[in-house]
């Protein structure tokens, strides 16, 4: 089984990448954040023609998240419940097949100290809290998405010029951290303990190029996962492209 993450930065502007991402990859679940669009603008049925179905929740312009499988999906939940219906649109949690998979933008949080900070931090205890009263970390739970959190220095190109800034301040460390305990092993780092692997590279300043970039994407897995856990890597090859999103997609290969 095969599952990923990605955040295309807008569904509407990258859908051939993605379109071409799922014909040569075939997952069985493809998570995508910032898909920037309400439901109903959607690209469903260019996602159909593809063989998968898509599970989404959208708002205008920003946010919004996605599941894309070939499979049958069930027990779809959008947000954490019993939020407000302006709230913005940043969860989104199915099951296929053996695995509960739930795919999550984590606030980006502007900048330390900042009123989005706080918000952020917030976030993650709502995250923490929606594991305890939903999932089971004894049975297979995936989280995944787009973190905006360097869990340590090995995540970041730079460690002493980033050093206290946001994505890697230690308060927004010490919440995932958080999340983490409440059971879930960091699929990537069971294959790659090494230092220099990032997910997203800034589109300024020819950071990709450079490979100067920050690995704030994240799959995690609980243990019943994590030992069937085979292989996970960081696809960088649809960053290269033409008017590509600044991050790339992160899989994790299950053997179930």
């Amino acid at each position: 089984m095969r599952i990923a993450t990605w955040n295309v930065n807008s569904i509407t502007v990258r859908l051939p990448h993605v379109l071409d991402w799922l014909a040569a990859n075939k997952p069985d679940a493809l998570c995508l954040q910032e898909i920037k669009c309400v439901d109903a603008k959607f690209p469903f049925e260019a996602i159909r023609e593809a063989g998968y179905t898509a599970e989404v929740f959208g708002q205008p312009g920003y946010n919004g998240v996605a599941i894309l499988s070939p499979h049958p999906v069930s027990e779809v939940q959008r947000g954490f419940g019993g939020e407000e219906t302006d709230a913005p649109r940043r969860l989104i949690a199915a099951t296929i097949g053996p695995v509960k998979v739930v795919n999550v933008y984590i606030p980006n949080g502007s900048e330390v100290g900042a009123d989005k900070y706080y918000y952020k931090l917030d976030w993650l205890q709502s995250l923490r809290r929606f594991l305890d009263e939903l999932c089971d970390p004894q049975e297979r739970v995936l989280l995944c998405g787009d973190f905006n959190i360097a869990p340590d220095d090995r995540d970041l190109y730079d460690p002493v010029g980033w050093a206290g800034k946001i994505h890697c301040s230690q308060p927004e460390r010490d919440a995932l951290n958080v999340v983490q305990a409440w059971g879930f092993v960091d699929a990537f780092r069971q294959h790659h303990p090494e230092a220099g692997c990032y997910s997203w590279w800034d589109y300024r300043s020819g950071g990709f190029r450079q490979n100067q970039g920050l690995r704030i994407d994240h799959i995690w897995v609980t243990g019943k996962l994590a030992q069937n856990c085979v292989d996970a890597w960081i696809d960088k090859a649809p960053r290269a492209l033409e008017r590509p999103s600044d991050h790339a997609p992160v899989v994790a290969q299950f053997d179930l």
